[in-house]
């Protein structure tokens, strides 16, 4: 068919077909299409940074797992570190947030909840907190007097309370029971404890008998994901906040349904308006405070967002970049306009690891053109 006539159907019918023709995608069916290593002095550098020689008894310095790069759909770079295999489902900590926000977006586009309704619709234990809405706590403006500090302040610490002493038990009910300190949708706060409460609303938006396999129904099988491990506490419900495991390549599954929009092959598994919601920065966040990175909240996921005022947390990364982070140095990092996405598992433990320095290095080894 000649190609005149191509791009005249095209204006037609109001897409490119011949821009799809000249640019086919790629899906990893069922595995990751991978492409011969290409040597050069930036993915030098970048090994540098990302594998320096590791002492394991002094546990310092950066300690890269496994360090995956996907261009176009296909692998351009992997690597791992023992005991880390291709085969390791690696425990994901905070970024089980992101990976929770992506299993509601499938329920929010079967019309299973919206928004703006209360968190105690969905999680009767929610009602004496009724202003609290969905969309609040995937903001993580809650407004609970919660305290997100780790092992460096383990005494007044809510998230080691709520994960390993009084909450353990039953993790959303523990962060209920908390008193607000600030009006709701009216301040960011960072807390483990409002992504465990949505793991509770889950339930309740899909109910009791279909809650235990949802995760894997809605969103890891039709992925592909075959390695996903969720934990749940003894109330039965997923830790969203910490503790999801699977493989390097299956969370890039999950990365490249972010990258296209919520689209996985020929089907529209997330509504691309909840893609929306998720990558806008939180309207009344101020860069003050935890936030992993430093970067901007969106709905569960975090942003490289330029907001009036402040920098751009990753400068040498893409403004749209959008991240899924976790503690000790975990990260998903999806860059959608350079067709670029990286996972990254780690056990970093003195704060020496830069997200932008991996960002800067990855690009200058893989991206096709390097924009500011």
């Amino acid at each position: 068919m000649p190609t005149s006539f191509l791009r005249r159907l095209s204006l037609v019918l109001g897409f490119s077909l011949f821009a799809t023709a000249a640019h086919a995608e790629n899906w990893p069916q069922p595995d990751w299409q991978t492409l011969p290593r290409a040597e050069s002095a930036a993915l030098a550098e970048l090994e540098r940074y990302a594998f320096p020689a590791r002492d394991d008894a002094e546990r310092k310095g950066i300690r890269t797992d496994a360090l995956l790069v996907i261009r176009d759909g296909q692998i351009v770079y992997e690597r791992y570190a023992e005991p880390t295999t291709a085969q390791t489902a690696h425990l994901s900590w905070s970024m089980a947030k992101s990976l929770l926000a992506t299993t509601l977006g499938v329920a929010y586009g079967e019309g299973r909840f919206k928004l703006d309704a209360p968190a105690a619709q969905y999680y009767p234990a929610m009602a004496e907190h009724p202003q609290i809405k969905i969309g609040h706590l995937l903001n993580w403006a809650s407004g609970l007097a919660w305290e997100e500090d780790y092992e460096y302040a383990p005494l007044k610490s809510s998230v080691v309370a709520m994960l390993y002493t009084r909450g353990r038990d039953d993790m959303a009910a523990f962060t209920a029971a908390h008193k607000a300190d600030a009006a709701p949708g009216t301040r960011f706060r960072y807390s483990s404890g409002d992504s465990n409460v949505l793991a509770a609303a889950l339930r309740g938006m899909v109910g009791q008998d279909a809650y235990a396999d949802y995760p894997w129904t809605a969103l890891f099988e039709p992925l592909g994901i075959t390695s996903a491990v969720w934990e749940r506490d003894a109330s039965g419900t997923f830790v969203a906040s910490s503790y999801a495991y699977m493989t390097a390549r299956d969370l890039a599954r999950v990365g490249l349904l972010m990258q296209r929009g919520g689209r996985w092959g020929e089907r529209q598994l997330l509504p691309a308006a909840w893609i929306d919601f998720a990558s806008t920065p939180f309207a009344a966040y101020q860069p003050q405070g935890f936030a992993p990175g430093d970067a901007v909240p969106g709905g569960h996921w975090w942003l490289n967002a330029e907001l009036p005022g402040s920098k751009r947390p990753w400068p040498d990364a893409p403004a749209d970049t959008i991240a899924a982070l976790g503690h000790w140095g975990q990260g998903l990092y999806v860059m959608p306009k350079e067709d670029l996405l990286v996972v990254r598992y780690a056990d970093d433990r003195d704060g020496s690891f830069q997200h932008n320095e991996l960002l800067k290095r990855v690009r200058a080894a893989f991206a096709a053109e390097v924009q500011p």
